[in-house]
């Protein structure tokens, strides 16, 4: 059994975690944020970056926005989507309007739009809100 390394999403400390060990909850060795919270974490570009470039687990971003409405009622489809993806993705979400380069480096032309990443490379995206279990579907698909 191999070990996964992960980026803490809080610090952005790299973590290697062993595979029989990510669904028992695991915790950042520098600040003890959990690494697999369940749940998505809002994250700045630098640790996006770096999650993308290091992490051994999917990692799938949210582009959002609050003026966006789209944005705010997918949000909770996407927390409900990190619940059921458990320990096979992680879920995060940027803000595109505190982060406007960032929208642009990424060439994002609307939102929401979420961009799975797997080994440092753009896997797939898809533009506008979805649910829950198209989430889920699109990234296992």
């Amino acid at each position: 059994m191999g070990a996964k390394t992960l980026t803490c999403l809080s610090c952005a400390q790299l973590n290697r975690v062993p595979e029989d060990k990510l669904g028992r909850g695991p915790k950042c060795a520098t600040c003890g944020a959990p690494l697999l919270p369940g749940t998505p974490v809002e994250v700045d570009p630098a640790i996006l970056q770096k999650a993308v470039q290091n992490d051994d687990l999917p990692l799938v971003a949210d582009f959002w926005a609050p003026w966006c409405g789209p944005c705010r009622s997918m949000a909770p489809e996407f927390a409900k989507a990190a619940k059921t993806l458990g320990v096979t993705a992680r879920l995060v979400k940027l803000n595109t309007q505190d982060h406007a380069s960032t929208g642009a480096r990424y060439r994002i032309r609307g939102i929401p739009t979420l961009i799975a990443f797997e080994r440092g490379k753009e896997k797939k995206r898809q533009a506008g809100a979805m649910r829950q279990g198209q989430i889920v579907a699109w990234l296992r698909g």
